[in-house]
């Protein structure tokens, strides 16, 4: 199994804008062919668009992007500006008078880390579809994970930077790969180490604290007790592979185990949680490996994102750590 580096994944492209200065930015990932898609929604607070159409039973098969957001409810606008773009392409579903781009998405809450006011509108969507077509591929403090923070349960003075990342794996002609913004409320744990390496962290003390343990002894305070209640990991997994519409709903559910396995806690109900699957639909395979797959570019992933954010406004980024 090799490494699949973002630039090689042959049927999609994935693509970023976002304001530095606000600390806000989207992702879209783009298949023009359009892509067999399904979604999972985890936790209490999500933000979605176009989820209820990926639905097994709901008509339309394929997804043309998806897109991941800061800004909250407000960054679904970043979607309208993918769909304008993908229009000027002439992708989407053929409805015979035009095309309409299928266009889902997520997002996540950045809006007490920048400037509230800023948010991904439908001119940084379209940006990010422009950057798509680049050659270089960046991650970290760029498009929805530059206002990404997590380890939020005791306030923003405790909390730490982090990002979005990636991880991809080529199997003889199949191809798998995810790309996850980090935005949770808990600690991020390094399943091949099996330990904490992000979240809360006391800067007096130079230490990380585990968030789980916080909760449980406040057990009798508000959860939002600090007002910092911005949440959420979100993420797509792509893939080469022949899937039914049903089965990129079900890899989606089973690849939230990679968010399992790296946050804790995870899924809670100020979390948004929430996986896509998009399928080219060209390479004949085991669904059970794709849930294998899906599941650890995931987790990796989210270690990527965590790994390759810097330190921003104060908050401490894992590179920076001296522990």
């Amino acid at each position: 199994m090799k490494t699949l580096y973002p630039n090689q994944i042959d049927d999609f492209k994935i693509g970023h804008n976002q304001n530095q200065t606000a600390l806000t930015g989207c992702t879209v990932i783009i298949c023009e062919e359009g892509a067999v898609t399904g979604v999972d929604v985890r936790g209490g607070a999500p933000g979605t668009r176009e989820t209820d159409l990926l639905a097994s039973e709901n008509t339309v098969e394929k997804a043309h992007a998806t897109f991941l957001a800061g800004g909250s409810a407000y960054g679904l606008d970043a979607g309208s500006g993918i769909m304008k773009f993908l229009e000027e392409k002439e992708i989407g579903y053929d409805v015979q008078s035009t095309k309409v781009p299928i266009v889902p998405g997520a997002i996540l809450f950045d809006l007490g880390v920048g400037n509230a006011k800023v948010r991904p509108d439908q001119d940084m969507g379209f940006k990010a579809c422009e950057n798509a077509y680049q050659k270089e591929k960046l991650f970290g403090n760029i498009g929805a994970g530059t206002g990404a923070t997590i380890g939020k349960a005791l306030g923003p003075e405790y909390s730490m930077k982090a990002g979005i990342g990636y991880a991809g794996y080529e199997l003889g002609p199949l191809q798998i790969a995810a790309t996850v913004a980090v935005n949770a409320v808990g600690d991020v744990i390094d399943p091949l180490i099996g330990k904490q390496i992000a979240g809360i962290f006391d800067r007096k003390k130079n230490q990380l604290l585990s968030t789980s343990d916080i909760l449980l002894t406040k057990a009798e305070q508000s959860f939002n007790q600090n007002g910092y209640f911005g949440n959420t990991t979100i993420g797509t997994i792509m893939t080469n592979a022949k899937l039914t519409k049903a089965q990129t709903n079900k890899i989606s559910s089973i690849a939230q185990d990679g968010i399992a396995k790296t946050i804790d806690p995870s899924h809670t109900l100020m979390d948004g949680d929430t996986l896509f699957t998009m399928a080219s639909n060209k390479i004949e395979v085991d669904p059970t490996i794709i849930c294998v797959l899906a599941t650890k570019v995931v987790a990796e992933a989210i270690i990527d994102g965590v790994k390759k954010a810097k330190t921003t406004l104060g908050y401490p980024a894992v590179q920076d750590l001296s522990l």
